[in-house]
């Protein structure tokens, strides 16, 4: 089974699910395609200015996703954000363009900072980003969840932390019925 993983690396909530997606699909038989999330396309101009720096960075890094993913270096990227969110989230440390880099690099990227400098692949994290949101949106953030054939996606699994083995397996045996299926609209709770 192939599942497409939606991120915008700056997120908390998504780097737990991606944990949780990471450590069930090899139980699962899932083989994990990463794709950009933009929340800086997300939120437009209406970002406090405390995150734009982290924002920013985070837009460089999807910049990185798209132009490995463009050369299926699926591998590099399941690695590049391994690296970054254990640097960030787990380290409990902004996102910044010096960890981008950092990230990268310790991912073994060869000379990452052309691609992360380099704007055109902007216009590829805006297109991954669109077909984000016409798989779970509107009205959807990161991360997004899709499978292959299946016509629409979901927001999340958001989940407040990495569950056990156990839980991580019973959690995706629900969601995948529920991608299945054409009526499922949404289920949440609150935080």
């Amino acid at each position: 089974m192939e599942a497409t993983f939606f991120f915008d690396p700056a997120c908390p909530w998504t780097w737990r699910t991606s944990r949780w997606l990471v450590g069930v699909a090899p139980e699962r038989g899932v083989d994990v395609q990463w794709r950009a999330f933009s929340l800086s396309i997300l939120n437009g101009d209406n970002v406090p200015e405390q995150y734009r720096p982290m924002m920013a960075a985070s837009s460089r890094a999807l910049r990185l996703v798209e132009a490995l993913r463009a050369d299926r270096r699926t591998a590099d990227i399941a690695a590049f954000y391994a690296e970054l969110g254990a640097r960030t989230h787990d380290a409990g440390e902004p996102l910044t363009d010096e960890v981008v880099l950092a990230s990268a690099e310790a991912a073994g990227v060869a000379d990452p900072k052309t691609i992360l400098d380099d704007a055109s692949w902007d216009e590829q994290v805006r297109e991954s980003h669109e077909a984000a949101l016409a798989a779970a949106g509107p009205d959807i953030g990161s991360p997004v969840l899709t499978l292959a054939g299946v016509e629409r996606g979901l927001h999340g699994p958001i989940l407040g932390t990495v569950p056990e083995r156990d839980e991580a397996l019973t959690i995706f045996d629900a969601v995948v019925p529920l991608l299945r299926s054409p009526s499922f609209f949404e289920v949440k709770r609150g935080r």
